[in-house]
């Protein structure tokens, strides 16, 4: 009886790492080995703020639930100790904050990861990770978006400038 209970409770886990890796826009794959509580906690916290998910998973079940979701491409990276950040909402924060923490910490290494349903290698995570966020995108372009509007706006304010001085002179 307690095997049935054992093997229902990973069939659940791997359902469930299943369903995250086909709702993430973005889910990276890193080798957290070396390091301490402290960077751990520190990495999950700013994770957690942007909304990912980090979790450490057995890697038996994460080759199951690729092989369910058609990502077995992933299985390759899937060596020694794996943790996934799991993002919805943000393409680029998972691989960003992943990518930022990697930098100052060398213990965390990036292995690969899924984007938007795709297998993608560490250089398109990096890649990914020097893109602008969601917000820097959109901020660019409104700015792109207002310039003609301005350009206008000043054109029209020098005519009416310019107007004003011949009708004084």
């Amino acid at each position: 009886m307690a095997n049935a209970k054992v093997i229902e409770s990973k069939q659940q886990a791997v359902e469930e790492i299943a369903q995250k890796l086909r709702e993430s826009n973005c889910a990276v794959v890193a080798d957290y080995r070396g390091l301490n509580v402290a960077q751990v906690t520190e990495l999950r916290k700013q994770l957690r703020e942007a909304g990912i998910e980090f979790q450490v998973l057995k890697n038996g079940l994460v080759r199951r639930a690729t092989e369910a979701t058609g990502l077995t491409q992933l299985d390759e990276v899937l060596v020694g100790p794996t943790a996934i950040a799991f993002g919805k909402d943000d393409v680029v924060a998972p691989a960003k904050i992943l990518n930022t923490f990697a930098k100052s910490n060398d213990a965390l290494e990036l292995k690969g990861g899924v984007l938007e349903g795709q297998v993608v290698g560490v250089a398109e995570i990096k890649a990914l990770a020097d893109l602008p966020s969601r917000d820097g995108l959109l901020s660019m372009l409104l700015s792109v978006l207002q310039a003609p509007v301005r350009n206008f706006a000043l054109a029209v304010k020098a005519v009416g400038e310019k107007q004003e001085q011949e009708q004084g002179a």
